[in-house]
């Protein structure tokens, strides 16, 4: 739990992405699922439209996702160029686990027929607020001590994902997130000019 805001700056600060992940976790899985769990009620939302879904894999079933999404690329990348993306998938699969993440079309499609005047946004609200459940979770696992990167390996994986796990044909894979104890630091990241960046009136 955060207790001071100064602790909130720094989380936000300590996010990154972290590629070097292990099958290891400073936090039990019934940790992982609260933190999950807190930030789909709490993430905001397009007039509370609640459109985000999430499903978490654990053990065997996030090794088979990676699995997976090795097969698809398989039929797309040339063998003699495969080796960096088998790498890639075999760095993903050394994790602890995989948040999916979804959006809810049948929640979009309501929004749209509600508010018609602005209904070309909708599907634009709805990937901000996946983006902002994304963050919640993405950085409440690296203050338990885990390490994340965002990956988007959809289509080529939706219908595969759907299968295996019976999600429900409204539910449109937005992201994938392996997470698991670091194995090592994350580069120095660079930044450009907050100047360049930003703007203020008075």
């Amino acid at each position: 739990m955060i207790e001071t805001k100064q602790d909130f700056y720094r989380a936000v600060g300590e996010r990154r992405s972290t590629y070097g992940i292990s099958k290891e976790s400073p936090i039990s899985d019934e940790r992982i699922e609260e933190i999950v769990a807190y930030a789909i009620k709490h993430a905001p939302t397009a007039y509370n439209s609640q459109s985000g879904r999430a499903v978490l894999l654990l053990g065997e079933n996030h090794d088979k996702l990676w699995n997976l999404t090795e097969a698809a690329l398989k039929e797309i990348v040339p063998a003699e160029n495969f080796q960096p993306t088998a790498d890639k998938m075999a760095s993903f699969r050394n994790g602890y686990g995989t948040v999916l993440f979804f959006e809810d079309q049948s929640v979009v499609k309501d929004l749209q027929e509600r508010f018609p005047l602005y209904q070309d946004k909708m599907p634009d609200y709805s990937l901000q607020s996946s983006g902002m459940l994304q963050y919640i979770i993405w950085t409440s696992l690296r203050v338990e001590g885990l390490g994340a990167s965002l990956q988007h390996y959809n289509p080529i994986i939706d219908e595969a994902v759907q299968k295996v796990w019976g999600i429900p044909s409204n539910w449109s894979l937005v992201a994938q997130m392996p997470f698991g104890k670091p194995t090592a630091a994350a580069g120095e990241k660079q930044f450009n000019s907050v100047e360049e960046r930003m703007k203020v009136f008075k």
